[in-house]
């Protein structure tokens, strides 16, 4: 299952690429003539470059190009899994490009349309008459920078509360972070000497999918001003978010909670502390609801889902959340850019091939027709997500240059603010907009 992730290791592929990439005499996107129906493009084969890796997943590709092998019988596409955006930037400046790529993360968008590892898709998309108003706003927002639209939307992921009824008892899910606090203490459960058995809830960013990005639209917070610099310091929601958090974390005792946290399993594995009752809320995507189905033991437990808590003073943000989600576009140097195209714009706008997807790898569709289509299934639990995605108020983390660095910069500040290593936390959200400002500067932003 994908989720957003931070590549170190892309970022300094994708430096080095703003600097240099090999040319290439492939045609571009809008350069030849726009084809008069599908039967008119020549026959060809494509190569198709995604992250995804367990055969389900390859399958579940295989299946939705079916409806476009269909419709396009004279291409055929081949598929290369397990892509990791550093091989997608190397083979653009070596090259040697595949016709169409995927990225599971969204952090490297704003760099591939600066530098043009990306082909910007706006010319073909207006030639085709597509409505990008079918997509949310912040599926859009994730897709582009600078008014460049290099990528589309394939899946998303939106993340909100799951909720274990039995622990709850008999507690409806928490609406404002004041709740939050007062559930998690409720359901907190300690042994005599004080360790924790089960926590109401786990504060801490170093807890699974509990990244400051997802954390964020709890209380609106803004990662930036509009000329680009970091808001960090200056949005007092942020203040408001860390103040909470560490105000929660101290009340479990940061040692006692590490610890705890420590202990344990894998959030990928059978063991995870959900699954197991250790943990009654947590904060996560909606692939956990296919993990729980999947799981032997898990798939029997009592849970609900809702979206997550939102500031008190803020109850028009309830309902929405963070979203983000797999990407795909036609890199520089395809050898075959208008086969390529019609395949991006048939997995992202088709409404057939987005349910197909969906069903099989359970993350959101992104267009309103394949959200509501009665071929997409959707029980209560997964329905809770799409909500979420399509809430006007749902953000994501905006394009930038220095996504990645950005993104540790304030992890690593924040981890010493949850240890208590931070006695000034203006003067620290300060140092941390400094220093996400200079690498703004030095990457010419």
């Amino acid at each position: 299952m994908h989720r957003t992730v931070l590549a170190v290791a892309a970022l300094a592929a994708l430096a080095v690429s703003t600097a240099c990439t090999a040319g290439t005499d492939a045609p571009t996107l809008g350069s030849q003539p726009k084809p008069s129906g599908s039967a008119s493009l020549p026959a060809a084969t494509i190569e198709l470059w995604h992250g995804f890796a367990a055969d389900s997943e390859v399958k579940a590709f295989t299946d939705a190009i079916a409806g476009f092998n269909k419709k396009f019988p004279q291409i055929s596409v081949k598929m290369v899994k397990g892509v990791q955006d550093e091989h997608i930037t190397q083979a653009v400046r070596g090259g040697n490009a595949p016709d169409v790529a995927s990225s599971f993360t969204t952090d490297n968008v704003a760099q591939w349309c600066r530098s043009g590892v990306f082909q910007d898709l706006t010319q073909v998309i207006k030639q085709d008459g597509i409505d990008l108003s079918v997509l949310p706003a912040a599926a859009r927002a994730y897709t582009e920078f600078e008014g460049k639209r290099c990528t589309m939307p394939l899946l998303a992921d939106a993340y909100g509360l799951y909720y274990n009824k039995a622990l709850m008892k008999g507690n409806e899910p928490p609406r404002t972070l004041s709740e939050l606090t007062r559930l998690a203490k409720e359901l907190t459960v300690r042994d005599p000497d004080g360790t924790i058995k089960v926590a109401g809830f786990i504060p801490s960013t170093q807890y699974y999918e509990n990244s400051l990005s997802h954390l964020g639209p709890m209380v609106g917070a803004t990662w930036y001003n509009p000329d680009g610099t970091s808001a960090i310091g200056s949005d007092p929601a942020w203040k408001q978010l860390l103040t909470w958090q560490k105000e929660l974390l101290d009340w479990y005792g940061y040692a006692n909670l590490e610890t705890f946290r420590k202990s344990l399993g894998d959030e990928w594995g059978a063991e995870h502390p959900f699954f197991q009752g250790k943990v009654a809320m947590v904060l996560d995507g909606e692939w956990r609801n296919a993990m729980i189905a999947a799981d032997e033991d898990a798939k029997s437990m009592d849970y609900g889902t809702a979206p997550l808590p939102v500031a008190d003073a803020k109850p028009d943000l309830y309902g929405s959340g963070f979203t983000a989600g797999t990407v795909i576009g036609v890199p520089r140097g395809a050898k075959n850019p208008q086969a390529a195209w019609e395949l991006v714009k048939y997995l992202t706008t088709d409404t057939d091939g987005l349910v197909t997807l969906s069903n099989a790898l359970r993350n959101v569709p992104t267009t309103k027709a394949a959200m509501e289509s009665p071929a997409l299934a959707k029980d209560a639990n997964f329905a809770t997500f799409l909500q979420i995605f399509e809430h006007p108020k749902t953000t994501t983390l905006p394009s930038n240059v220095n996504s990645v660095f950005n993104q540790e910069a304030f992890s690593t500040f924040v981890l010493e603010w949850e240890a208590g290593r931070v006695k000034d936390l203006d003067a620290g959200l300060a140092k941390v907009d400094k220093e996400i400002n200079d690498k703004l500067k030095l990457s010419g932003g």
